[in-house]
């Protein structure tokens, strides 16, 4: 008698990498959206105010710009998976040294800064090596409804993460919940060690990591749909980034009602972000990039409703349709990256994109405050509102972004006795194109 083997519980699309990469990114999405609320509340209770709580911040996000290039160009170098690895032990290690100064009593400001900035830095070599590492771990045309149910996966365990660290921090305090994070980190690193990464090209030997950078930029630049995208984004998403966390609280202090509002409104954001995923499991435009530079748009919405200010529940309704927007955006975006980049470019590309999007955050946090004072608020968040509109109405001019389009696998067919038509005649040497 032949005994077949059991069906696999995965879709043919979720790859053993695919299925590691998700169950590891919950892992930390939850500990990591619980231990920002917590880092926040330990400045705070050791005496702190606002600004200190910003240093903190910024502690974080300096080194994750700094570092970022060399992170791209150091993934694609070595085993991807060994780097995600020492970058999960490096935030693992920060995070429980700074529950052990929390929870010693009287943590010193410089102390929390430090053992964030290792944090950031954890973060600059992890991101791309984790970008790279999932868009090469999904093919075919599916590709699309994994990284939408990836997405969801994340925002999902996000959202629980937040909830359940507001709770805790109230309960048993920040600096538990800090460990909790370090726990996190390492539990899904453990999961990280696991990856297959047989599939990646080995590297020829040669070149430095300032030749990885070079051929990195040059990759990034040979593609005007990716670095205009990315020249789009350094503006929204500072922009955004500054409405949201500079205005948002004081016009919800003042003018809705306090925190809970805004932790409403944040969480329809949020709940957004989740149905845009859903959704993009299901839809595939064919033109990816024109469909998800079209929800960019509604980025513009909570600024101008913040601006108003509109009511809590006007302001929750624009803040789930933005977030429904940007999941769009990222399904979209992600899937033409997979299909359109090198495999062994894939973390050197990822790294400037993610370098272009948050290279400008402590530059709009920094002025938001004096655009307040020489504009008026309502003014300044009108202005976000308008900068978000343009320069994506300014990206809709460039060619490749309205006429870049989903690949599939009837496609590829069509094109394949052309190809091979192409290779037995000589032509002229010319740059391949996106």
């Amino acid at each position: 008698m032949v005994i077949s083997p059991a069906p696999s519980r995965r879709p043919s699309w979720a790859s053993r990498n695919y299925t590691l990469l998700t169950a590891a990114a919950i892992i930390t999405n939850l500990g990591g959206h619980g231990a920002l609320i917590a880092a926040a509340f330990a400045v705070l209770d050791s005496g702190g105010d606002g600004g200190d709580v910003g240093l903190v911040a910024a502690a974080r996000t300096l080194p994750l710009v700094l570092f970022l290039l060399v992170g791209g160009a150091v993934a694609d170098r070595l085993p991807r998976h060994h780097v995600m690895v020492a970058a999960n032990a490096l935030n693992c290690v920060s995070q429980a040294a700074f529950a052990a100064v929390v929870l010693a009593g009287d943590p010193q400001l410089w102390q929390m800064m430090l053992l964030t900035a290792l944090g950031g830095t954890g973060q600059a070599f992890f991101g791309p090596a984790s970008e790279g590492m999932l868009l090469s771990s999904v093919t075919g045309e599916q590709a699309g409804r994994a990284f939408a149910l990836y997405r969801m996966a994340m925002q999902g365990a996000g959202l629980g993460g937040a909830a359940l660290g507001g709770l805790l921090v109230a309960v048993i305090g920040p600096g538990w919940v800090l460990a909790v994070d370090a726990v996190a980190f390492a539990a899904a690193g453990a999961l990280r060690v696991f990856l297959d990464v047989g599939h990646i090209p080995r590297r020829a030997p040669g070149g430095g990591l300032l030749a990885d950078l070079r051929d990195g930029w040059r990759e990034f630049v040979g593609r005007p749909w990716l670095w205009s995208i990315v020249a789009q984004f350094s503006v929204v998403v500072a922009v955004v980034g500054a409405a949201e966390s500079v205005f948002g609280p004081l016009v919800a202090e003042d003018e809705l009602g306090g925190a809970g509002p805004w932790g409403l409104a944040l969480g329809a954001f949020g709940a957004g972000t989740v149905g845009g995923a859903l959704l993009m499991m299901r839809w595939k435009p064919r033109r990816l990039l024109l469909a998800g530079t079209l929800c960019v748009f509604p980025l513009a919405a909570p600024s101008a409703a913040l601006a108003v200010p509109l009511p809590v529940a006007g302001l929750a309704a624009v803040m789930f349709v933005s977030g429904v927007a940007i999941e769009v955006f990222g399904v979209s975006w992600m899937t033409a990256m997979h299909q359109e980049i090198p495999e062994e470019k894939l973390s050197r590309v990822a790294a400037y994109d993610w370098f272009g999007s948050v290279a400008m955050v402590p530059l709009a946090t920094a002025l938001a405050g004096p655009a307040e004072q020489t504009f008026g608020r309502s003014n300044s968040l009108w202005g976000c509102a308008i900068l978000v509109v343009v320069v994506t109405a300014a990206v809709l001019l460039v060619p490749d972004v309205r006429n870049l389009t989903r690949r599939t696998n009837a496609v590829v067919a069509a094109q394949a006795p052309a190809a091979e038509a192409a290779t037995s005649v000589p032509v002229p040497s010319e740059k391949p194109s996106a």
